[in-house]
């Protein structure tokens, strides 16, 4: 009776993740054998599982991933594309969001720009970071109905709040000036205070060029590229690559493995 008393207590209290595990306790006989210390240790260590995993499921919910699976552990290295593995070792630690700094990813269409930019969002998740990933087109359009709706000021307080930003697909097409100067409003808030990832398929050297206004081009770019990391792909599209790895497998008769980007 007393037991049970203390279950609703701790649920009520919402320590389900106790609950749960002294509960467990009473049907394992080997436990009552641990000392009084190491069975409060195992109640902690379960109640505090239970709220990495639900907060590691809340962030990546709200990180909006276009490949929420996407995680660093499965890159694929076989195929030649320019990929440097130290650097990904390295920003997978997380020092970069810690230290509010900004990846660039180029590379031509397919190579795994937004995969990788996924993967690291993953592991900005795993590690705590809250993340938020965007195609640049969609944040443009969100950011113009926040101007008609009145919610403009909550929005561009809640990027700016955001630890890592992911703008995939930067100049996809030309960026006209009213949307450059949008993009601007939310680098601004972001410059040594927030990390940033972006992704597009121009060259470093293109970006500029993308951007219809010089003057608001030279603000954001002297925002983003100086003291960036750079990783620029190079090689055949994934999809091509593992698309017919597939159909190789399935001549032969076989399940083609899990996909690695």
């Amino acid at each position: 009776m007393l037991i049970q008393h203390t279950l609703d207590r701790l649920r009520e209290m919402g320590l389900h993740g106790m609950a749960q595990a002294l509960d467990t306790q009473r049907t394992h006989p080997d436990v009552q054998g641990l000392a009084f210390e190491d069975r409060v240790g195992l109640l902690v260590d379960q109640e505090w599982t239970l709220r990495q995993n639900r907060r590691l499921t809340r962030l990546l919910q709200e990180a909006k991933l276009r490949y929420p699976a996407a995680c660093l552990e499965d890159v694929d290295y076989h195929h030649p594309r320019g990929l440097d593995r130290g650097l990904l070792r390295s920003l997978g630690t997380g020092e970069w969001i810690r230290a509010h700094q900004v990846v660039l990813i180029s590379g031509p269409t397919g190579v795994g720009k937004s995969w990788i930019g996924c993967a690291l969002g993953n592991a900005a998740c795993r590690q705590g970071f809250s993340t938020r990933y965007y195609r640049v087109p969609r944040l443009l359009s969100d950011l113009a109905l926040a101007h008609a709706d009145g919610s403009y000021p909550r929005v561009l307080a809640r990027l700016a709040k955001t630890h890592l930003l992911i703008l995939d697909d930067w100049g996809l097409a030309p960026l006209a000036a009213p949307d450059a100067r949008e993009l601007l409003e939310v680098i601004e808030d972001r410059v040594q205070v927030r990390a940033t990832l972006i992704t597009s398929q121009l060259p470093l050297d293109s970006l500029h060029a993308a951007i219809a206004d010089p003057t608001v081009a030279d603000a954001i770019l002297d925002r983003l590229v100086h003291h960036a990391h750079t990783l620029v792909l190079k090689g055949e599209s994934m999809r091509k690559v593992l698309e017919g790895g597939a159909s190789k497998s399935q001549r032969q008769g076989g399940e083609a493995l899990p996909r690695r980007r």
